[in-house]
């Protein structure tokens, strides 16, 4: 696996659009005091010709457009005519969106593996890449906060932990206690949230409304409580259990100091919703990935967004049929976006446990990934060594 050089003080941040954009609130906001914020920082900042562009369909630009924006910053020049290499130490994404798969068929994997490694940062839709760069071009990335979430003041503690991470001065993460439950603050699903924003956003003339400030920090107030699935010990600990959601196996609750699980393999996943896509496209290279790093396994992170409790069931198993966690050394789940919605007998929980629980690996729920913040940035690629305690969970990176 190649890891990139970390980010210098002083260096250049590079901004791109492969997914949407930041061309409307409160994004278009938050990213310009980002930029703000990052030069009273000392760095230098580089944008590409996509970062307010809001003409592609479910994408900022068309899929050759954006595929053409990414590989200039991440392929050198001597791999590359157009490239923009040289004008940025590391990528922050402007954000997420819908129809980023459409520009993997556009995206150079072989030249960027053949150029020197760059962090690539980026979350939800940017599965499309963190995930193959990992898979096709044997590089590391970092599934982490888009550049909006650097612009509101001030930085949670998971977004600065985001940006250490990147400047290489962390190699460990933890969750954070309490995440914002009532008032998601999606980054990159933009374009289903399109219209709820511009109403927020315009003035009613019949009533004065005081429009929200999008530079405001993460509204966290909900306490985190892990769950766990933890092979061959359900039945050791019964003051613990909830409700028997799978059949024959029990789910563990965190707040019990007592659990524990400890793991470790080489860090593999990202947003289900686009995993589901690439699998079994040309783009399927997952098998072969296994093989190489069959001495490692894989521990599996895996969060939802659009999902629903079946559909996240369906998606589990389609995963699990094709062969993709026949290396599992254990799996990290995220809150869902459809937290606690429940469906015919489907719940969050379940969609996980009933799929997965015959593995005999442990798995770890509600855990500070994905859509609902905060986000623990995880190195997408690296080896990574799991302790998980009661409520809490810490993540520290082996670059091997």
């Amino acid at each position: 696996m190649r890891y990139p050089k970390p980010l210098r003080k002083g260096g250049t941040i590079g901004f791109i659009a492969p997914s949407f954009g930041c061309a409307i609130e409160p994004y278009d906001s938050r990213f310009k005091n980002a930029l703000k914020i990052f030069k009273e920082m000392g760095y230098k900042t580089y944008l590409g010709p996509n970062c307010y562009e809001a003409s592609g369909i479910g994408i900022s630009s068309t899929p050759e457009n954006c595929g053409d924006e990414l590989n200039s910053v991440m392929i050198e020049s001597s791999l590359f005519a157009s490239s923009e290499y040289d004008k940025s130490d590391v990528i922050i994404t402007c954000g997420g969106g819908e129809l980023m798969v459409e520009v993997v068929p556009f995206i150079d994997f072989d030249s960027i593996k053949r150029s020197k490694p760059k962090w690539y940062m980026g979350y939800s839709d940017n599965t499309n890449y963190t995930f193959l760069s990992n898979i096709l071009a044997d590089t590391a990335a970092i599934y982490g906060p888009c550049a909006p979430a650097f612009g509101r003041e001030p930085w949670h503690e998971s977004v600065g932990d985001a940006f250490k991470l990147i400047c290489g001065e962390i190699d460990e993460v933890s969750g954070y206690g309490l995440w914002e439950k009532d008032e998601a603050a999606v980054e990159t699903s933009q374009e289903s949230e399109k219209e709820n924003d511009q109403e927020i956003y315009q003035k009613n003339e019949q009533e004065e409304i005081t429009e929200p400030d999008p530079l405001e920090p993460y509204n966290v107030n909900t306490k985190t409580e892990l769950k766990y699935l933890l092979p061959n010990s359900g039945n050791e600990i019964t003051d613990n259990k909830t409700v028997d959601k799978t059949e024959n196996d029990e789910i563990l609750s965190g707040n019990n100091p007592e659990i524990r699980a400890e793991f470790s393999g080489r860090l593999l996943g990202g947003c289900v919703d686009i995993l589901t896509l690439l699998c079994g496209t040309r783009y399927d290279k997952v098998d072969e990935f296994l093989d190489r790093y069959k001495g490692d396994g894989i521990v599996w992170f895996l969060e939802c967004c659009d999902l629903n409790p079946l559909s996240m069931r369906r998606a589990f198993w389609q995963l699990r049929e094709a062969g993709w966690f026949r290396t599992a050394k254990g799996f990290l789940i995220g809150r869902p976006l459809h937290f606690e919605e429940e469906m015919f007998g489907a719940d969050q929980y379940n969609a996980v446990t009933s799929i997965l629980g015959d593995m005999g690996v442990p798995i770890v729920m509600d855990t500070d990934i994905g859509h609902l913040p905060p986000m623990m940035p995880i190195v997408s690629g690296a080896l990574g060594d799991i302790r998980a305690s009661g409520n809490e969970i810490k993540i520290k990176y082996l670059f091997e």
